[in-house]
């Protein structure tokens, strides 16, 4: 007869011996950060007979919880895991091993903060022979240099860089078939975002269908009770193709049914399961004019607010945006939120990219203003430029898009 307390936690003790880590998925972040303290503490013990894997282990463990909170100090601790494995590696394999690792972590540095720094140095990162690794560790390297070089096209419009990119993820899913299931995954995820984002860009037909064959080959191989978060993010992406075909077809049937994609996405977790995930979700539900309230946009923005997150800058551009519109014609409350603003750039942000966000809101008041016969939009034009460029060094085009389409509202009206 099954005793469930004492084999699930022999099936627990089995999945922290896989390379898999996909079980990660069925964990919140709390267990997480228990589980990566502990092997942390383990790879630390003199006894510890495999220093190495532990160590790597370890930083793979901070990394995931950093992943889905965005917290700089799980990242720190993934970075300083990853070191202390560099100095138990003697081998080529090991050494390449340890600089993929290295590499990883970069990656989500810049995945969370937008850093083209972190991403300049996980390319340096990536070893630049195979001599001497094994051919999982070779499989490795290829997987995450295609996964930087994937969002390294973010900063090009270069078509040829785009169908290179995409070459190597393709390349890379080939050569990792037999690996990690969740390191499989975070490759087929990649390369769908990166047709989706072409496709859209340049309304190739081609392009979104390819995304929308892998997507769907995601969320039906993704099992709901094994890997909900993998199953989310494929359904969000999902949504997302769908309510940009919606934008642009002006299509309600394709709207409806990436809104209902979306609340399959949400149904997988619980928002404090993995905070990040859940916050994606919401901010691309909200590209649907009306579809969060203020209150849901205020959760959202406390969620990912004060850490330099992309994430977080968006969330705040979301609600500026909503406060301003519900705000308009009002000027006692566009003082408030006027003055609001000023304090908030009076502080220290939190990085450039939050800078840019105030700045964005600050043109959206005084272009409110003049509603009330006010007119400050003076020296606005400046400051969004130098948003409109922080946006785009950060790789969120959308957020300068908007800066950019609020500098020629305000030359317009000039």
């Amino acid at each position: 007869m099954f005793e469930f307390g004492k084999d699930l936690r022999k099936l627990f003790a089995q999945a922290r011996e896989s390379e898999d880590l996909g079980w990660l998925e069925l964990i919140g972040v709390d267990l997480l950060a228990i589980e990566a303290r502990q092997q942390t503490t383990d790879a630390g013990r003199v006894s510890c007979a495999r220093p190495l894997e532990a160590w790597l282990r370890a930083s793979a463990l901070w990394r995931e919880h950093a992943r889905r909170t965005g917290a700089a100090d799980s990242l720190t601790h993934a970075r300083t895991a990853a070191a202390d494995a560099a100095r138990h590696a003697h081998a080529a394999d090991d050494v390449a091993r340890t600089a993929v690792e290295t590499a990883r972590n970069g990656l989500t540095g810049f995945d969370l903060t937008g850093d083209r720094l972190a991403l300049d140095q996980a390319a340096r990162e990536v070893p630049g022979t195979t001599a001497g690794c094994r051919r999982d560790t070779v499989a490795a390297i290829a997987a995450v240099h295609a996964r930087i070089r994937a969002r390294q096209t973010r900063f090009t419009d270069n078509p040829a860089a785009l169908m290179q990119a995409a070459a190597l993820l393709d390349a890379a899913i080939h050569d990792l078939a037999d690996g990690p299931a969740c390191e499989v995954d975070d490759l087929r995820l990649d390369r769908a975002a990166l047709a989706l984002e072409t496709g859209v860009m340049r309304r190739d037909a081609h392009l979104l269908d390819q995304a929308g064959r892998e997507l769907q080959r995601l969320v039906q191989s993704a099992s709901p009770d094994y890997r909900p978060l993998t199953r989310a993010r494929a359904l969000t992406l999902c949504g997302a193709g769908l309510a940009a075909l919606a934008a642009l077809a002006h299509d309600d049937q394709a709207h409806a049914q990436g809104r209902a994609m979306f609340d399959a996405a949400a149904e997988q977790f619980t928002p404090d399961h993995s905070p990040l995930d859940w916050a994606v979700i919401q901010i691309v539900r909200a590209q649907t004019p009306d579809a969060l309230s203020l209150t849901s946009l205020r959760r959202l923005e406390a969620v990912t607010a004060g850490q330099g997150l992309v994430v977080g800058a968006i969330a705040r551009d979301l609600l500026n945006q909503a406060e301003v519109a519900a705000a308009a014609g009002t000027a006692v409350t566009l003082d408030f939120i006027d003055a609001s603003l000023r304090r908030r750039l009076a502080v220290r942000p939190a990085s450039a990219l939050d800078w840019a966000v105030d700045q964005i809101a600050m043109a959206r008041v005084a272009d409110a203003r003049r509603e009330t016969g006010v007119d400050n939009t003076g020296q606005i034009g400046v400051a969004l430029i130098e948003a409109a460029e922080i946006a785009h060094d950060h790789g969120v085009p959308a957020l300068a898009e908007r800066a950019e389409d609020l500098l020629d509202r305000l030359a317009a009206r000039a």
